[in-house]
């Protein structure tokens, strides 16, 4: 099985001034646990999570003043679509992370999740119960 078996093609991209409270409204709405953050400055994607949401609400930040830029994981580890699901997962272990951004060159054509990951190894019944 390959990234594109089970990444979600739809992606929800910020911009990096958008606010947190911006993001997570989106994040909510859609019902996804990141966002991938676009800024035409940056090498290539970032990426906020729920992590990352919850870290500011930790601290006490206001999430109306607080921007995406400021609390995003720059230069996010990004997978390519013929990439195996045991290479993302591995990526996934090693690095502490959940999701994956999926580029083909510099065109972000996807996210994986731990939970796609779990989702199609279910259904192919790689996974006992």
């Amino acid at each position: 099985m390959h990234v594109r078996d089970a990444m979600s093609p739809t992606v929800l991209t910020v911009g990096p001034t958008h606010t947190l409270r911006q993001a997570a409204v989106l994040m909510a709405e859609r019902k996804v646990g990141a966002a991938v953050v676009l800024d035409p400055d940056a090498d290539g994607p970032g990426i906020l999570t729920e992590r990352d949401l919850l870290e500011a609400v930790a601290k006490g930040q206001d999430l109306d003043a607080e921007k995406c830029g400021e609390h995003l994981t720059p230069d996010a580890v990004t997978a390519t679509p013929d990439w195996d699901l045991d290479r993302a997962s591995t990526a996934m272990l090693h690095g502490g992370f959940r999701h994956l951004v999926v580029c083909d060159g510099s065109e972000v054509v996807g996210v994986l999740s731990v939970r796609d990951i779990v989702r199609v190894w279910s259904e192919r019944g790689q996974l006992s119960a």
